[in-house]
């Protein structure tokens, strides 16, 4: 009789396995899940939201398309230089079958958006790199359109912002990643010489070769809230200098406390900042004129 009841409590415990015939499926895309509290919402309801985690205020990562998006007045933006494509100079395995791939998934030419638009009527000059891309990595294409976008604004006597998120140089084109350094700072310091501003904007991540050029060399620098912001990793320092490393080390807000930075700014505010600066110093350098 005991057994019985034993046996009958098991049935009752079973728990039915939902069929894989994928009726009650959902879709891949529809929900995203936010890395930093877990909680799960519409996509479409995040985009809306600037992909800033209703629940937690976490920044998710943005295709550099939806920046262009959010930033520019409408039907003002032309992007630059898309013709130009990856190739493989040290013909570096399956390269340039993940370069192809990336390109397909993203909709663009390589990991970093440039152009000519307007925020709030302020013409700029812009670039805006997408970490879905190689990771935001800079090769030859990247650190080229980079330049190119920043000898236009010289050009035209405009300003330029720039939007890294980078792991670095792109170590499948060896040393020819690692001169778009030089090349990209050589640029804007010419950009400078005219005394034309520069407004660097650091988002997650922003790390390795890109932290040690354009990135850090703003008239103006300011991040994305918790930004990943450094150039060598963490672990990588600690065993250098054999010292424990606080919790928030190479994130925005430390490296604003440590005058790295001149503000760390809520993605949902950041135009409205841009086009507050964009302003200041267009109305201070007609009165120097």
């Amino acid at each position: 009789m005991i057994r019985d009841i034993f046996m009958k409590n098991k049935k009752n415990k079973t728990t039915k396995i939902p069929s894989n015939n994928g009726k009650h499926d959902v879709p891949e895309g529809i929900m995203t899940k936010c890395p930093e509290c877990k909680n799960i919402i519409l996509t479409k309801e995040l985009v809306k939201e600037l992909k800033v985690c209703p629940k937690c205020d976490h920044h998710l990562r943005m295709t550099a398309v939806e920046r262009a998006d959010h930033l520019f007045d409408v039907g003002t933006f032309k992007s630059m230089d898309d013709h130009l494509k990856t190739e493989n100079p040290l013909n570096f395995p399956a390269y340039t079958e993940k370069v192809e791939s990336d390109a397909k998934k993203t909709g663009l030419n390589e990991a970093v958006l440039t152009g000519i638009g307007e925020i709030d009527g302020h013409k700029i000059a812009i670039a805006i790199m997408d970490s879905h891309f190689r990771m935001g990595s800079m090769g030859s294409v990247v650190g080229e359109k980079i330049t190119r976008a920043i000898e236009k604004a010289t050009e035209l006597k405009i300003p330029v912002i720039i939007f890294t998120a980078s792991g670095g140089a792109r170590m499948q084109e060896g040393v020819l990643s690692l001169m778009q350094m030089a090349k990209t700072s050589v640029a804007l310091n010419r950009h400078s010489e005219n005394k034309l501003i520069y407004i660097s904007v650091m988002t997650y991540p922003t790390t390795g070769g890109v932290s040690a050029s354009f990135a850090s060399v703003g008239d103006i620098n300011i991040a994305e809230p918790k930004a990943l912001i450094g150039f060598a990793g963490r672990r990588v320092i600690e065993q250098t200098v054999r010292e424990k490393l606080p919790e928030d080390f190479q994130t925005a807000e430390f490296l604003l406390e440590h005058g790295q930075l001149d503000a760390v700014v809520h993605r949902k505010e950041m135009k409205e900042t841009l086009s507050k600066i964009l302003r200041l110093h267009l109305k201070g350098a007609s009165k120097n004129e």
